[in-house]
């Protein structure tokens, strides 16, 4: 019997199956601005993203509603109930997992994607999940032939998702990741496929409920006085001249598990270029 209409089993029919290419010349930064503001709704990807899937959040006002705080994460991924803070220390608790890895899609057709539709994917909130960082790690760039979630009763909806992002933007599985869907999918033949609009995100200064806005407000940061003036960095040494000495891009160090770095507090701060200027760079 052929799948029905709308589900993802039909949708994985109709992707391409190719062998994975070499992953030469794979790099973050061919996918664009880590978190850029694609949506341009004044805030970065990944506070999007963290404000549509945590709740209790508490969003700094210093930012007009649109930085993260503190919240907590129902991690699809293992079920358990994750904290997030802020904080060099504590934001990679809780990481934004690209449910289909950009070096994955590199491998299967993104390689031939213009710079646009590269950036498009690594900042789409249907290939984008809140999910908790050592499990994210884990995972790494793995397709469903290697990787799927501790979880089982969310692997239905966690193919479904990789099947929907690969079908919007023209990659392909290999045979050994269509088998491994096409089982998944077999314990939920009617699992629909999802849509961007479907997961959406919600809009800036959300993550309050309208209901506890009032008891919630004084949780946030309000504005203080303005910092003072830090003093001028002291010259740096040759290896230090704005460059980290061991990763070319803040992507090759977010990859292997470096960052974030603070405006004061680390050293490795002063090698990158803070261009929201928010005094952390290399943002997980």
């Amino acid at each position: 019997m052929a799948p029905a209409p709308g589900t993802a089993l039909a949708a994985l029919a109709t992707l391409p199956v190719k062998g994975r290419a070499p992953k030469t010349g794979y790099d973050r930064d061919l996918f664009g601005q880590a978190w850029a503001d694609v949506d341009r709704n004044g805030c970065d990807t990944r506070n999007d993203v963290l404000r549509r899937d945590l709740v209790d959040v508490v969003l700094d006002a210093r930012t007009g509603g649109c930085v993260v705080l503190t919240g907590l994460l129902a991690d699809p991924y293992t079920g358990e109930t994750v904290p997030f803070t802020r904080g060099v220390e504590t934001s990679a608790e809780v990481q934004v997992d690209h449910v289909v890895a950009l070096s994955d899609a590199w491998q299967k057709g993104a390689q031939q994607w213009d710079a646009a539709t590269r950036e498009a994917f690594a900042n789409d909130p249907l290939n984008l999940l809140a999910v908790d960082g050592p499990t994210n790690a884990a995972k790494g760039d793995g397709d469903a032939a290697t990787w799927l979630p501790p979880q089982r009763s969310v692997r239905c909806s966690y193919v479904a998702r990789q099947v929907a992002v690969k079908a919007a933007y023209g990659a392909w599985v290999t045979s050994a990741e269509r088998d491994a869907v096409a089982r998944v999918l077999g314990d939920c033949p009617d699992e629909p496929l999802p849509t961007a609009e479907g997961v959406g995100t919600p809009p800036r200064g959300a993550g309050l409920d309208v209901a506890g806005v009032a008891e919630r407000e004084p949780a946030t940061i309000e504005p203080g006085p303005e910092p003072e003036p830090e003093p001028a960095p002291e010259e740096a040494t040759a290896d230090q001249a704005g460059t980290d000495p061991r990763f070319d891009t803040c992507g090759e160090a977010l990859d292997a598990g470096y960052g974030e770095y603070v405006r004061g507090v680390d050293p490795e701060y002063d090698w990158y270029r803070d261009g929201d200027g928010d005094g952390v760079v290399c943002e997980g």
